[in-house]
């Protein structure tokens, strides 16, 4: 049996990668640069030890789990609070949290080995100051309410709103982070909106938004 040995390779991908994004880095973590850099070595050793990521995924740990996470900070106003559903291994609420400090987040994830490596991961960038809560539950089992849910690949569009329309605030929105099968993903649902959000040196983000009646003031 081969043995990839995950920690080692990913922590001398994640090196030079984290060098040669060391400008993005700065630009959209301002501050937060040390706690991003914490994370994303978080990722590329318990997070592929645990199997929340891919044993191969270490040396595009950035582009493809971090900036990807990005766009999606576009649609937010100052200040809100934040619902991260399935949130696994803090994608992409970790990431919201670090390059939006101002924002109130919260990870609610339902397996308890996930719970565990969110909180370790949390502790892992104290350092940076910023306040996340873990919460251990199903989405459609919580009982409490934010400005904004967002979810990267938890279910298709007409089952997250169903398990997710009541944590949604009035005036607040669901902002589900998808593929290039989007459109397609929007057929049917009320109200649903397609952003396609480019950031400089980031592949282009589509996220759906479905808003709870008005909108929040910006």
């Amino acid at each position: 049996m081969t043995n990839l040995q995950p920690e080692s390779v990913s922590r001398e991908t994640l090196a030079d990668s984290t060098l040669a994004h060391s400008t993005y880095i700065t630009k959209y973590f301002p501050g937060q640069e040390e706690a991003i850099r914490a994370y994303a070595e978080f990722l590329t050793t318990a997070g592929i030890e645990r199997g929340l990521i891919g044993p191969r995924e270490g040396e595009r740990i950035w582009e493809r789990h971090i900036f990807n996470c990005l766009p999606v900070t576009q649609l937010l106003p100052q200040g809100a609070s934040l619902f991260d559903i399935g949130s696994g291994a803090g994608l992409p609420g970790i990431v919201i949290a670090l390059a939006r400090p101002d924002l109130k987040v919260t990870l609610i994830e339902p397996l308890e080995r996930r719970v565990e490596f969110l909180n370790e991961a949390v502790a892992a960038i104290a350092a940076g100051g910023v306040e996340i809560t873990v919460i251990r539950g199903r989405a459609q089992d919580v009982k409490k309410s934010a400005d904004f849910v967002t979810a990267r690949a938890v279910a298709p569009m007409e089952k997250l709103k169903k398990i997710s329309w009541h944590m949604v605030k009035t005036g607040g929105s669901l902002l589900a982070m998808k593929g290039e099968s989007a459109a397609n993903e929007m057929v049917g649902i009320k109200g649903a909106q397609l952003h396609e959000i480019k950031l400089e040196g980031i592949e282009l983000g589509r996220v759906i938004s479905v808003r709870k009646g008005s909108a929040l003031s910006a």
